[in-house]
């Protein structure tokens, strides 16, 4: 397979440097390279999804809201968007700044964003944001390295796209489309116009609401690690020559990582070129920006471009159909090994290069290499159904194997918004393989955060996380909000309870704010959508203490009989003596009662403080430690992970009956064994959640395969 795919003037530039460096032996290139010789830094911010709030409409479409505190207009979306989604639009952008003036406090010169840098790469967005990656790189220094995400480009190709929830005139929502894009689905001279479909603000159909794809984004963040610089020491992609890795010049990388030569085929059933099989369809060319940088003698830098947009079933996609590509949010690594075999095989190559030439290698790409949920998926899979839960982002055991094969030691992620260590240690081939994956948190999310490797020239990496929780400004959109609420209170006076909580707008600080967003997303989001109804009923209905004595309870009753005995569910099963089954269950529920009392005790726990939380406070926290890791426990009171625990251990020896759900035959299933089936799981998730590698401040020692928690931190041993 020719992997160049080189223009003729690079072609000839490469023969010719071929035949000047015949002679350099590998020997003698490995002796020119020299070892790190002194620590490096590097922050690494994924998920920043950058959203302008002044941004600027170039064509005059949507001059945004006026703000009192400076002389800008706002361009944001509405606070119901950003509490119904997995991360903030808004204050993110205050977030970013505050993330950047610590880095350079720190002294710290090189950034790496590891994708979903803009929110789904919008020129007004991706404008804004380059406008501050100069600023900062010219101001202080700083050095940037960018690696895509699946919403940098949403599609290989740009499309028509917009969103509906901007916020618009007195608190209702504005809805901008580019054209081809719903109610802008048509033809209009104009450079934007507006339609009126009944919304109380008619729709503005503007192109800078489009979708870029990569060729656009790759230009506009061009010197931000997309392309070698003049004071990189190395540079190259998948696509470079031979010619050029022997002999390094800049202004051929430069020619050869030109966006035309950074391409390669892919179909609908795998990776194309030279891997392609008899019988792949619906094959096209598309982009790929992964490369290998040295900024710093003895230190390369791997950006994995994991995006894989594949061609759906019988279509041939490209630029002039740039719709006809499934999305990359659930491909990642998985996807990687049937679809972009080239670079993964490139990765290796890397690899023994960094080996053979004293190089220390970090890789960083959007996408996890091991599983971030410390080996609850089957659980979690058992509760929330499969491909729920976002489990079809989870790597595969043979996914994180094969990559562990490529040599890979250190890998820093991104795209789930969580903190997270995972660890995966291989037998290949007589071999002990060890592949970290840190996983970075999101500055748009809970807990907003970003990590700092700090690397060794003795083969051992610091790895510190830092949370981001005064953020200057980080208020200074609130004004608009007050204007959002008070028109959706008055537009559904009957659905109150699905709009977002006003006490949001007493927080204190970004932090809080942030706090405040996983506890909104639970109530308005997770519960409702990813939570099975059964589970909810028991959540909403039981506080910790109840929790406690259900988990012990040992009773003939089913589920069926009491409900239809206390006139929840009249008729559901056959009647009985009502009063005797209330009379046996109160005597089954004190017994257990008693029993709950006396396990809290030896625990130095009082049962009655248990119900001091309930469901919700459960669901919370769940969240909170999911996506935060021992970060979370600031947030969570210690005596209440003591009385987690304590409910987990009840819960640990039922062995429940084979049922796939309470739904199933109820008339046969006990009181009891409803809850523990399915809250024994619940808490065992709960668990994993917080007590897996450390994931806050550590050392990777990648020569020895090990890691090692410089924070002791005592929440975590508790759960253990």
């Amino acid at each position: 397979m020719d992997k160049n795919r080189l223009t003729p003037i690079a072609i000839l530039m490469a023969a010719l440097i071929s035949g000047c460096s015949a002679n350099i032996s590998e020997k003698s290139q490995s002796t020119q390279a020299g070892d790190l010789q002194q620590p490096v830094k590097v922050a690494f911010m994924p998920d920043i999804h950058f959203h302008d709030v002044y941004a600027t409409f170039e064509d005059g479409s949507f001059s945004g809201l006026p703000s009192s505190q400076n002389n800008s207009k706002a361009t944001i979306r509405t606070m119901q968007a950003q509490m119904n989604s997995t991360r903030l639009f808004n204050e993110n952008y205050f977030a970013l700044l505050a993330a950047l003036d610590d880095v350079v406090e720190k002294g710290i010169k090189y950034v790496a964003l590891p994708g979903d840098f803009s929110d789904d790469g919008q020129p007004i967005h991706m404008r804004g944001l380059a406008k501050i990656l100069d600023r900062y790189h010219e101001e202080h220094g700083l050095v940037f390295f960018a690696a895509p995400g699946n919403h940098d480009p949403v599609r290989p190709f740009s499309r028509p796209e917009g969103k509906s929830d901007f916020l618009g005139k007195d608190g209702a929502e504005q809805r901008l489309f580019s054209k081809g894009k719903n109610e802008c689905n048509f033809d209009y001279t104009a450079e934007w116009t507006t339609v009126d479909i009944g919304n109380p603000l008619p729709t503005i159909c503007t192109e800078e609401i489009k979708q870029w794809g990569y060729k656009e984004i790759m230009t506009i963040l061009s010197s931000h690690g997309f392309t070698p610089q003049q004071d990189y020491i190395y540079f190259e992609t998948p696509y470079s020559s031979d010619a050029a890795r022997q002999n390094y010049q800049f202004e051929t990388a430069k020619l050869e990582a030109e966006y035309s030569n950074r391409q390669y085929e892919i179909c609908y059933e795998g990776t194309g070129g030279e891997y392609k099989q008899e019988g792949y369809t619906s094959c096209s060319i598309v982009p790929d920006t992964s490369y290998l940088v040295e900024p710093v003698e003895g230190l390369w830098l791997l950006a994995i471009d994991a995006n894989v947009y594949k061609p759906q079933a019988s279509t041939i996609g490209g630029e002039s159909n740039p719709n006809q590509y499934d999305g990359s949010g659930n491909a990642g690594y998985n996807m990687m090994l049937t679809h972009k075999a080239h670079v993964v095989s490139w990765i290796s190559d890397i690899v023994k290069a960094a080996k053979e030439k004293n190089k220390t290698l970090i890789s960083f790409s959007h996408f996890p290499m091991t599983d971030f949920y410390n080996g609850a998926s089957e659980e979690i899979e058992d509760i929330f159904g499969e491909g729920n839960f976002q489990l079809a982002r989870n790597p595969e055991s043979d996914t994180s194997k094969a990559l562990a094969s490529t040599g890979l030691n250190v890998h820093v992620g991104g795209h789930m918004h969580f903190n997270d260590t995972g660890v995966k240690t291989y037998n290949i081939d007589g071999k002990k393989h060890t592949l970290f994956n840190i996983q970075a948190p999101s500055l748009a999310a809970y807990v907003p955060a970003y990590k700092i490797l700090n690397i060794q020239p003795d083969s051992k990496i610091e790895v510190e996380t830092v949370i981001i929780e005064d953020v200057p400004r980080f208020d200074e959109l609130f004004e608009h909000y007050e204007t959002e609420y008070n028109y959706l209170m008055q537009e559904n006076l009957n659905q109150t309870d699905s709009i977002w909580n006003k006490d949001i707008l007493t927080s204190e600080n970004y932090y809080e704010l942030t706090d405040w967003h996983i506890r909104e997303l639970t109530r308005l989001r997770f519960l409702p959508n990813e939570w099975p109804e059964d589970i909810r009923e028991l959540l909403f209905k039981m506080n910790g203490e109840e929790m406690l004595i259900l988990s012990l309870i040992d009773t003939n009753i089913s589920l069926c009989e009491l409900q239809n005995a206390t006139g929840d569910d009249k008729n559901s099963c056959p009647s009985g003596d009502d009063k005797k089954l209330l009379t046996t269950f109160d005597h089954d529920w004190n017994t257990a009662k008693e029993l709950a009392a006396k396990m809290a005790n030896a625990k130095g726990i009082k049962l009655s403080d248990l119900s001091q939380w309930d469901g919700m406070t459960l669901a919370t926290d769940f969240y909170r430690l999911r996506n935060a890791d021992e970060l979370a426990f600031r947030d969570i009171e210690k005596t209440r992970l003591h009385q987690y625990q304590l409910v987990s251990e009840a819960l640990t020896n039922f062995k429940p009956n084979v049922y796939a759900s309470v739904e199933d035959n109820l008339g046969d299933v006990k009181v009891g064994d409803v809850f523990k089936h399915r809250f024994g799981s619940l808490f065992y998730i709960l668990e994993r959640f917080a007590t897996g590698e450390a994931s806050d401040h550590f050392i990777i020692d990648t020569s020895k395969g090990t890691l090692t928690d410089l924070k002791n931190n005592i929440n975590r041993n508790i759960l253990k």
